[in-house]
């Protein structure tokens, strides 16, 4: 019998999805010299433009956010879903 998705674990699709953004991500920066894959790392980023910078006196705490969203980190991450779906 089929369990469905009462079976899988949570875990295996997040590091799933991590996979697929991490690795669309490098396969679409290194198509961004190749003219007819130059599509792939068409995308937007998000997040702050200056890291925000916090000086308590004694400790100084710096945060930033980036997150660059591109064609073929959406492609890593469907076919990490597809994947998923068929273990």
């Amino acid at each position: 019998m089929s369990r469905g998705n009462a079976g899988k674990n949570n875990w295996a699709l997040f590091l799933l999805l991590l996979a697929g953004i991490v690795l669309g991500g490098f396969l679409g920066s290194l198509a961004e010299g190749v003219p007819f894959l130059s599509w792939l790392n068409y995308g937007q980023n998000f997040g702050f433009a200056e890291p925000i910078v916090l000086n308590l006196g004694i400790l100084v705490l710096t945060f930033g956010l980036t997150i660059k969203i591109t064609i073929a980190s959406i492609i890593g991450v469907l076919l990490a879903i597809i994947i998923y779906r068929l273990m």
